[in-house]
Protein backbone atom coordinates (compact mmCIF):
# COMPACT_ATOMS: atom_id res chain seq x y z
CA UNK A 1 0.00 0.00 0.00
CA UNK A 2 1.14 3.28 -1.15
CA UNK A 3 1.55 5.44 1.86
CA UNK A 4 3.03 8.67 0.27
CA UNK A 5 0.77 11.99 1.19
CA UNK A 6 1.08 15.45 0.01
CA UNK A 7 0.18 17.16 2.81
CA UNK A 8 0.96 16.11 6.48
CA UNK A 9 -0.17 18.41 9.23
CA UNK A 10 0.52 17.72 13.06
CA UNK A 11 -1.25 18.83 16.14
CA UNK A 12 -1.00 18.51 19.87
CA UNK A 13 -4.64 17.53 20.16
CA UNK A 14 -7.98 16.83 17.65
CA UNK A 15 -8.90 19.93 16.81
CA UNK A 16 -5.65 21.60 16.55
CA UNK A 17 -4.90 21.38 12.75
CA UNK A 18 -8.70 22.53 11.97
CA UNK A 19 -8.56 25.76 13.89
CA UNK A 20 -5.09 26.48 12.35
CA UNK A 21 -5.55 25.41 8.88
CA UNK A 22 -8.52 23.57 7.99
CA UNK A 23 -10.23 25.18 5.28
CA UNK A 24 -6.62 25.28 3.80
CA UNK A 25 -6.80 20.93 4.28
CA UNK A 26 -10.22 20.82 2.37
CA UNK A 27 -8.43 22.92 -0.17
CA UNK A 28 -5.74 20.46 -1.27
CA UNK A 29 -8.26 17.48 -0.99
CA UNK A 30 -10.53 19.13 -3.38
CA UNK A 31 -7.43 19.49 -5.93
CA UNK A 32 -6.92 15.71 -5.58
CA UNK A 33 -4.00 15.76 -3.32
CA UNK A 34 -3.24 13.38 -0.37
CA UNK A 35 -3.68 14.63 2.85
CA UNK A 36 -2.67 13.57 6.61
CA UNK A 37 -3.69 14.60 9.66
CA UNK A 38 -1.43 13.76 12.95
CA UNK A 39 -2.18 14.37 16.57
CA UNK A 40 0.31 13.71 19.08
CA UNK A 41 -2.52 13.22 22.10
CA UNK A 42 -5.92 12.03 22.11
CA UNK A 43 -6.70 14.99 24.54
CA UNK A 44 -6.95 13.12 27.19
CA UNK A 45 -6.96 15.92 29.43
CA UNK A 46 -9.83 17.96 28.30
CA UNK A 47 -12.45 19.79 30.42
CA UNK A 48 -14.93 18.18 28.53
CA UNK A 49 -15.75 15.20 26.78
CA UNK A 50 -15.25 11.81 26.73
CA UNK A 51 -11.88 9.77 25.08
CA UNK A 52 -14.34 8.09 22.66
CA UNK A 53 -16.41 11.49 21.66
CA UNK A 54 -13.45 13.38 20.82
CA UNK A 55 -12.37 10.32 18.78
CA UNK A 56 -15.61 10.15 17.16
CA UNK A 57 -15.64 13.76 16.83
CA UNK A 58 -11.87 14.05 15.11
CA UNK A 59 -13.27 11.36 12.50
CA UNK A 60 -16.05 13.55 11.37
CA UNK A 61 -13.88 16.68 11.17
CA UNK A 62 -11.72 14.47 8.86
CA UNK A 63 -14.41 12.96 6.79
CA UNK A 64 -15.55 16.91 6.03
CA UNK A 65 -12.44 18.28 5.03
CA UNK A 66 -11.59 15.48 3.06
CA UNK A 67 -8.38 13.95 4.90
CA UNK A 68 -7.01 10.79 3.54
CA UNK A 69 -5.49 9.63 6.76
CA UNK A 70 -5.69 10.71 10.79
CA UNK A 71 -3.02 9.42 12.69
CA UNK A 72 -3.11 9.31 16.40
CA UNK A 73 0.56 8.88 18.83
CA UNK A 74 -1.00 8.72 21.69
CA UNK A 75 0.91 10.85 23.31
CA UNK A 76 0.37 11.64 26.96
CA UNK A 77 -1.76 15.23 27.14
CA UNK A 78 -0.05 17.67 29.14
CA UNK A 79 3.22 14.77 29.37
CA UNK A 80 5.25 15.11 26.03
CA UNK A 81 8.05 17.77 25.41
CA UNK A 82 11.38 17.88 23.39
CA UNK A 83 12.85 14.25 23.71
CA UNK A 84 14.37 11.89 21.86
CA UNK A 85 12.00 9.36 22.25
CA UNK A 86 8.84 11.61 21.03
CA UNK A 87 10.94 13.11 18.26
CA UNK A 88 11.96 8.97 17.00
CA UNK A 89 8.06 8.93 16.76
CA UNK A 90 7.76 11.29 14.41
CA UNK A 91 10.70 10.53 12.38
CA UNK A 92 9.28 7.15 12.07
CA UNK A 93 6.26 8.59 10.78
CA UNK A 94 7.47 11.10 8.49
CA UNK A 95 9.36 8.26 6.83
CA UNK A 96 7.00 6.20 6.66
CA UNK A 97 4.03 8.51 5.06
CA UNK A 98 6.74 10.48 3.00
CA UNK A 99 5.11 13.66 3.02
CA UNK A 100 6.18 16.38 0.39
CA UNK A 101 4.94 19.50 2.79
CA UNK A 102 4.67 19.10 6.83
CA UNK A 103 2.87 21.93 9.00
CA UNK A 104 2.85 22.50 12.67
CA UNK A 105 1.78 25.02 15.02
CA UNK A 106 3.59 28.08 15.18
CA UNK A 107 5.87 28.45 18.14
CA UNK A 108 4.75 31.29 20.07
CA UNK A 109 0.78 29.87 21.82
CA UNK A 110 -0.46 30.41 24.94
CA UNK A 111 -0.72 26.57 25.11
CA UNK A 112 2.81 24.46 25.98
CA UNK A 113 1.48 21.76 23.95
CA UNK A 114 1.25 23.78 20.95
CA UNK A 115 4.60 24.90 21.26
CA UNK A 116 6.11 21.59 22.34
CA UNK A 117 4.25 20.08 19.34
CA UNK A 118 6.62 23.01 17.10
CA UNK A 119 9.56 22.02 18.40
CA UNK A 120 9.21 17.94 17.83
CA UNK A 121 8.15 18.35 14.65
CA UNK A 122 10.69 20.65 13.91
CA UNK A 123 13.46 18.26 15.06
CA UNK A 124 11.49 15.41 13.50
CA UNK A 125 11.64 16.55 9.83
CA UNK A 126 15.24 17.77 10.24
CA UNK A 127 16.65 13.82 11.63
CA UNK A 128 14.08 12.49 9.28
CA UNK A 129 16.49 13.11 6.34
CA UNK A 130 19.74 11.56 8.15
CA UNK A 131 20.76 8.76 6.80
CA UNK A 132 22.42 7.69 10.27
CA UNK A 133 19.75 8.37 12.60
CA UNK A 134 17.93 5.25 12.83
CA UNK A 135 14.47 4.46 14.25
CA UNK A 136 12.41 1.43 14.94
CA UNK A 137 10.64 0.66 11.42
CA UNK A 138 14.30 0.85 9.70
CA UNK A 139 12.62 2.98 6.68
CA UNK A 140 15.05 5.12 4.55
CA UNK A 141 15.59 8.69 5.22
CA UNK A 142 12.92 10.83 4.27
CA UNK A 143 13.40 14.75 4.60
CA UNK A 144 9.51 16.95 3.45
CA UNK A 145 10.29 19.68 0.72
CA UNK A 146 8.68 22.65 3.33
CA UNK A 147 7.77 22.77 6.80
CA UNK A 148 4.72 25.45 7.10
CA UNK A 149 3.72 26.75 10.42
CA UNK A 150 0.03 27.55 11.25
CA UNK A 151 -1.98 29.48 14.12
CA UNK A 152 -3.95 28.03 16.88
CA UNK A 153 -4.82 30.44 19.75
CA UNK A 154 -2.65 33.82 18.84
CA UNK A 155 -3.17 36.34 16.37
CA UNK A 156 0.20 37.36 14.29
CA UNK A 157 1.53 38.93 11.40
CA UNK A 158 2.02 36.00 8.78
CA UNK A 159 4.59 35.56 6.13
CA UNK A 160 1.98 33.97 4.05
CA UNK A 161 -1.76 33.55 3.23
CA UNK A 162 -3.97 31.00 1.68
CA UNK A 163 -6.62 32.23 0.22
CA UNK A 164 -9.86 29.88 1.61
CA UNK A 165 -12.47 31.88 0.71
CA UNK A 166 -14.14 28.84 -1.37
CA UNK A 167 -13.74 26.26 1.73
CA UNK A 168 -13.98 28.22 4.35
CA UNK A 169 -17.39 26.76 5.32
CA UNK A 170 -15.74 23.33 5.32
CA UNK A 171 -13.62 24.43 8.09
CA UNK A 172 -16.49 25.68 10.08
CA UNK A 173 -18.35 22.37 9.78
CA UNK A 174 -15.20 20.46 11.07
CA UNK A 175 -14.86 22.96 13.89
CA UNK A 176 -18.77 22.34 14.68
CA UNK A 177 -18.27 18.82 14.39
CA UNK A 178 -15.90 18.82 18.17
CA UNK A 179 -19.32 19.53 19.69
CA UNK A 180 -18.14 18.73 22.88
CA UNK A 181 -15.04 21.07 23.01
CA UNK A 182 -16.69 24.13 20.67
CA UNK A 183 -20.40 24.25 22.07
CA UNK A 184 -21.33 24.44 26.47
CA UNK A 185 -23.63 22.23 27.57
CA UNK A 186 -25.47 22.54 31.13
CA UNK A 187 -23.19 20.95 33.66
CA UNK A 188 -20.05 21.05 31.36
CA UNK A 189 -16.57 23.27 32.26
CA UNK A 190 -16.70 27.16 30.80
CA UNK A 191 -13.68 27.16 28.87
CA UNK A 192 -11.71 29.12 26.37
CA UNK A 193 -13.06 26.92 24.11
CA UNK A 194 -17.15 26.87 24.21
CA UNK A 195 -17.17 30.77 24.77
CA UNK A 196 -17.65 32.03 20.95
CA UNK A 197 -14.51 30.53 19.68
CA UNK A 198 -15.25 29.36 16.33
CA UNK A 199 -16.46 32.92 15.68
CA UNK A 200 -13.33 34.41 17.12
CA UNK A 201 -11.46 31.62 14.34
CA UNK A 202 -13.55 33.13 11.38
CA UNK A 203 -12.74 36.97 12.71
CA UNK A 204 -9.30 36.06 12.45
CA UNK A 205 -9.48 34.04 9.29
CA UNK A 206 -11.61 37.10 7.58
CA UNK A 207 -9.14 39.60 9.21
CA UNK A 208 -6.05 38.01 7.43
CA UNK A 209 -8.26 37.60 4.47
CA UNK A 210 -9.29 40.88 4.10
CA UNK A 211 -5.26 42.03 4.48
CA UNK A 212 -4.63 39.71 1.84
CA UNK A 213 -7.92 41.13 -0.33
CA UNK A 214 -10.09 38.15 -0.07
CA UNK A 215 -12.90 36.80 1.78
CA UNK A 216 -11.18 34.63 3.84
CA UNK A 217 -7.59 33.73 4.37
CA UNK A 218 -5.81 31.34 6.55
CA UNK A 219 -2.17 32.47 8.06
CA UNK A 220 1.25 30.21 7.64
CA UNK A 221 4.92 31.34 8.83
CA UNK A 222 8.06 29.67 6.86
CA UNK A 223 11.63 29.87 7.64
CA UNK A 224 13.19 29.93 4.46
CA UNK A 225 13.24 32.80 1.38
CA UNK A 226 10.29 32.72 -0.49
CA UNK A 227 11.18 32.40 -4.17
CA UNK A 228 9.32 34.37 -6.85
CA UNK A 229 9.89 34.72 -11.05
CA UNK A 230 8.90 38.55 -10.52
CA UNK A 231 7.60 41.04 -8.28
CA UNK A 232 4.14 41.44 -10.07
CA UNK A 233 3.59 37.83 -11.52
Amino acid sequence: MNKELDILAFGAHPDDVEIGMGATLAHYSEMGWKVGICDLTRAELSSNGTLEIRESEAKKAADLLGVNTRLQLGFPDRGFFVHPSFISQIVEIIRSYRPTHVFAPFSKDRHPDHVACHYLVKEAVFNAGLAKFEVNNDLPPFRPKNIFYYLIHQIETPDLVMDVTNTFHKKKAALEAYQSQFLKKMGEVSTPLNNGYIERVESRDRLFGHQAGVTYGEGFFYEKPVLIKGLFE
